[in-house]
């Protein structure tokens, strides 16, 4: 409570010397009216309502920061209170018929009130639903904050497959090609037991930085498991997504990467593979490419045997 009249110490002295100076100027005015002569119907429908305004204005000035719209509110609320009040005040003093000025007391701040609440609500509703679309968005980027890689900057494998969705649709409605490479390190399990996979998660973080700077604006890199990188490349038919992939392949091979406790540089090399889609569906295109990566690592596996 001392920091609600702290900070809108104002709205509220306002209010209480409305509502004094018109008590007194009924007082002033008017005689007070024996018990016999009470309403009690009219005092609990009119103070009672005057009682409700002040609990919605105590409410409304807890709950809101300082601003327009609470201004608005709380000068509205304020102004049906005012006239609430001024009504129930009729109950309890009789003021002679030669005065007039009361009637102006109880109805003009009615009218005033209600329409300065209209405004604060209008604006209020305004505000809220600025506030419901950036909490949409912030909600939005935190689904997809989550769909990304823990260790590299890059999207996931559910990430990879809501874009490529996204992607495989666009390309049929305009008819553009859309190409896949999938890049896999060569032997970096051996390399993850030889220098432990502290090194071996800082070598993904470097590989990742170099393979960015490989791609083209438009290309979208994402890690789909482990050592296992797939590239989606719009716009892209098969030769040129080949040409692309063995770029890549002679980037990583020509990387110096040094441990960092031995300083010992590594020998790095990739196996590429490369699919264009035809009428797929993320899967069976993601299936494609899994099958195609096979294929090229057979050749290097037979050797190695």
């Amino acid at each position: 409570m001392p920091s609600l009249l702290k900070l809108h110490r104002l709205k509220l002295t306002a209010l209480f010397l409305a509502a004094n100076l018109g008590l007194l100027l009924y007082l002033a005015a008017g005689d007070l009216k024996g018990f016999d002569e009470w309403v009690w119907l009219d005092i609990l429908g009119e103070g009672g309502s005057a009682l409700l305004a002040l609990v919605w204005i105590g409410l409304l000035l807890k709950s809101r920061p300082a601003g327009r719209v609470t201004n608005l509110l709380a000068l509205g609320l304020g102004a049906v209170f005012f006239s609430w009040w001024i009504d129930c005040l009729d109950e309890f003093i009789r003021l002679p018929d030669s005065v007039h000025w009361d009637h102006w007391l109880e109805s003009a701040p009615m009218p005033v009130g209600l329409v300065l609440l209209t405004l604060g609500i209008y604006h209020w509703h305004r505000e809220q639903l600025a506030i419901s679309a950036q909490m949409e968005k912030r909600e939005r980027l935190f689904r997809e904050h989550r769909l990304f890689d823990k260790l590299t900057p890059l999207g996931g494998a559910d990430y990879l497959r809501r874009q490529l969705e996204i992607s495989l649709a666009g390309a049929s409605e305009e008819n553009r090609p859309l190409s896949l490479a999938i890049l896999d390190l060569d032997d970096f399990g051996a390399i993850n037991r030889r220098f432990g996979h502290a090194e071996g998660d800082h070598l993904l973080q470097s590989l990742t930085q170099l393979l960015l700077l490989n791609l083209r604006r438009q290309d979208l890199l994402c890690r789909l498991a482990g050592d296992r990188f797939v590239v989606l490349l719009p716009d892209t038919g098969e030769t040129q997504a080949r040409q692309i992939a063995d770029e890549l392949a002679l980037a990583v091979r020509h990387f110096a990467h040094k441990t960092r406790q031995q300083g010992e540089r590594l020998q790095l090399n990739a196996t590429m593979a490369v699919v264009m889609a035809v009428q797929d569906s993320p899967e069976s295109l993601l299936e494609r490419l899994n099958q195609a990566l096979a294929r090229a690592k057979s050749p290097r596996l037979a050797r190695s045997a």
